[in-house]
């Protein structure tokens, strides 16, 4: 990747946390410093193929004795390290305790960085510690310990990308922003957005999404009375405008093909006024459950939670041709989500990204048969490859005929989303969506160079909107 200088841990303050707030300095009531917390989940989370934030969740579950702020600090430190696991390992290779304390010096840098304070680290390490946060990142240092990728990512966005693929690495890097969405069955934005600030819930509008409020800092929401009433979900802003891709209306037959969590299902339930009907499909009886209490939460009766054992279920043929509306929320890498999400990028490996493709294609399929005639077929992920996007959607529309696509621009423009067309440019040279000429002009230039392209489709990016990010197609059934 092009070379991009980056501020070293050092810049971050040790006793006083970038968001604000003093963080513990002393050790957790368990009588373990949180240099030694956070050093034992290090190792747990090199060792378990569990995800980050459940490992965690089983940590603290176990340690209840660990208040709130340690348990933000504990988290917060392992956070850093799975962003920037190759800058702080190179950071750590040496010090105090050699092969055998490095794991402990990774976890003292994440602590530093994280200004959550050092205080069982021995005079030793706090020497080593005041060394390493002095050392500065050159910038012929080696593209792995910048961009903090897996070498087969990194490559295959620089590849996809050009020159956008640094900003992009960099953007993964940040933490991502705490955003809600404003149940407008229950409450108005501008309404929400006073009555939580006057609590102490300080936030602004999402940009883009009519519905979002974006929160400052990381505030616990679940005791707000917005919450508690079902007036907000936290939601990312990017998802919201999945939901507003459906434009789910009263009265009709909508499917969440693969509900998940549920969080754009009960958008698009919220748009329909419990008037019609909303189908949550999944392959997890689990993720359907819990489903159901945000439901009632939200006020929301007319959603019908249905596990399935997988994209051909027998169940599904009895709704074929029947649903105005149907959201295909695919599974995925996922790698939209790093800032959320870091592990994920270490977890997966080349050869499972490299399946997906296939899978997604065949519950694209098993999906469009519900759609009617005249209804709406909406295929989405949060990844950044194009073999999961633009290329599956382009598959899928030459191998379907009687679905038309429909520029997501025109969409999101009646949906009232802010500044609808810059939501929807490619990345990185392109020689399907732009035209003959510059698709040529294109052909001529570097390898490295990027260009924004006009695209049928939603493409959200975290360094240029600031949200997770999306993919989306849109399709409308001939009649």
């Amino acid at each position: 990747m092009p070379s991009s200088k980056r501020s070293s841990p050092s810049r971050a303050p040790s006793a006083q946390h970038p968001r604000g707030g003093q963080r513990p300095r002393s050790g957790p009531a368990t009588g373990h410093s949180l240099v030694d917390q956070v050093a034992l989940l290090l190792t747990q989370l090199r060792q378990s193929p569990q995800p980050a934030d459940a490992l965690l969740a089983a940590h603290f579950k176990q340690h209840r004795n660990l208040g709130p702020r340690e348990r933000g600090a504990i988290s917060e430190a392992c956070f850093a390290v799975l962003r920037e696991r190759n800058w702080f390992t190179h950071l750590a290779k040496d010090g105090p305790g050699e092969a055998a304390g490095r794991t402990r010096r990774l976890a003292l840098l994440a602590l530093a960085h994280t200004g959550a304070g050092v205080a069982g680290a021995t005079p030793e390490e706090a020497v080593w510690l005041q060394q390493a946060q002095a050392t500065a990142q050159p910038a012929n240092l080696d593209d792995p310990m910048r961009h903090n990728l897996p070498q087969w990512l990194a490559q295959r966005l620089q590849a996809q990308l050009g020159d956008e693929a640094w900003p992009l690495a960099q953007a993964l890097l940040t933490p991502a922003p705490l955003d809600v969405r404003v149940n407008i069955a229950k409450a108005k934005r501008s309404a929400l957005a006073v009555s939580l600030a006057a609590d102490g819930f300080e936030n602004d509008s999402t940009p883009y999404s009519p519905w979002g409020l974006r929160m400052q800092g990381k505030p616990r929401l679940t005791q707000s009375d917005a919450f508690r009433q079902g007036e907000i979900e936290v939601q990312d802003e990017g998802s919201q405008l999945l939901a507003l891709l459906v434009d789910a209306r009263r009265g009709d037959m909508v499917a969440d093909f693969c509900a998940g969590a549920g969080g754009k299902t009960l958008a698009m339930a919220a748009m329909m006024r419990d008037q019609g009907r909303v189908y949550a499909f999944d392959t997890s009886t689990h993720r359907l459950e819990g489903l159901q209490p945000r439901a009632l939460r939200a006020g929301v009766r007319n959603l019908y939670p249905i596990a399935i054992a997988h994209e051909a279920d027998e169940r599904l043929k009895t709704l074929a041709g029947k649903m105005d509306r149907v959201l295909v929320d695919a599974p995925c890498t996922g790698l939209g989500t790093l800032r959320r999400s870091p592990d994920r990028k270490w977890r997966l490996s080349e050869a499972e990204a490299d399946q997906y493709p296939e899978l997604q294609a065949r519950i694209l399929t098993a999906a469009a048969r519900l759609v009617k005639p005249g209804g709406r077929l909406v295929y989405a992920t949060c990844s950044l490859l194009r073999e999961e996007n633009e290329d599956l959607a382009r598959a899928f529309a030459a191998a379907h005929r009687d679905f038309e696509p429909v520029p997501v621009a025109e969409v999101l423009a009646k949906a009232k989303v802010a500044q609808a067309e810059a939501l929807t440019h490619s990345l990185g040279p392109s020689r399907v969506e732009a035209t003959v000429a510059a698709a040529d002009e294109a052909a001529s230039e570097p390898a490295t160079a990027s260009r924004l392209a006009p695209s049928p489709y939603l493409r959200l990016w975290p360094q240029r909107h600031g949200t997770d990010g999306f993919f989306a197609a849109v399709w409308q059934r001939r009649r």
